[in-house]
């Protein structure tokens, strides 16, 4: 069964988080919460790439953009990505 955006979101975020027990809700703070820090952004922008087959701008490399599960979610559909 294909999974759903948001699932596939968090597998994303979950794969380069230091929290190997995070389980983050759609609209958890994941910076806040300790879930991402800086340095794993752009790891997790690579890991949306390289899934979502979408192209991140420098312009939109931005923390607020990928604040919460919800917003990586609105961030990739304004960029093409449809739900599953």
């Amino acid at each position: 069964m294909a999974m759903d955006l948001q699932s596939r979101i968090k597998e994303a975020v979950l794969s380069v988080s230091t929290q190997a027990e995070a389980n983050p809700d759609v609209d958890e703070a994941l910076f806040e919460s300790g879930i991402l820090d800086s340095f794993a952004l752009a790891d997790l922008v690579a890991a949306l790439e390289k899934e979502f087959g979408v192209q991140v701008s420098d312009a939109d490399l931005r923390p607020k953009n990928f604040s919460s599960i919800r917003q990586i979610e609105s961030y990739l559909q304004s960029h093409g990505v449809q739900p599953a």
